[in-house]
């Protein structure tokens, strides 16, 4: 009698994309309407699809002047997402969650 190999219950298996860690900053103007909602849309985006695989800074530009000088900033707010390569700017609010998992290199 021939027995067959169990397979794996879970048959998903991890792309290497999965694993990478994103490193991102976002860049605003103090507490204005569309710094606040860049804010909470980035948050609730990255819980949703980077969650426990990210980083994020928020950099107030009116506290941090050098630094945002040193990334020649165009608009605001602006999100910079240094890692993984190639580097991408997005700028705007965030509210157009398929365009920033597009900027993001993610597939929803």
């Amino acid at each position: 009698m021939m027995q067959k190999k169990e397979e794996q219950a879970s048959g998903k298996r991890e792309s290497p994309a999965e694993n990478v860690e994103y490193v991102l900053r976002l860049f605003v103007t103090g507490a204005s309407p569309n710094s606040i909602r860049a804010i909470a849309n980035l948050k609730e985006i990255c819980e949703t699809y980077l969650k426990g695989r990210y980083s994020l800074e928020i950099i107030d530009v009116y506290q941090q002047e050098a630094l945002a000088k040193k990334e020649q900033l165009v608009a605001l707010p602006l999100l910079v997402k240094k890692a993984p390569l190639p580097e991408r700017r997005l700028i705007g609010d965030l509210s157009d969650t398929q365009k920033v998992l597009k900027g993001l290199g993610l597939n929803a």
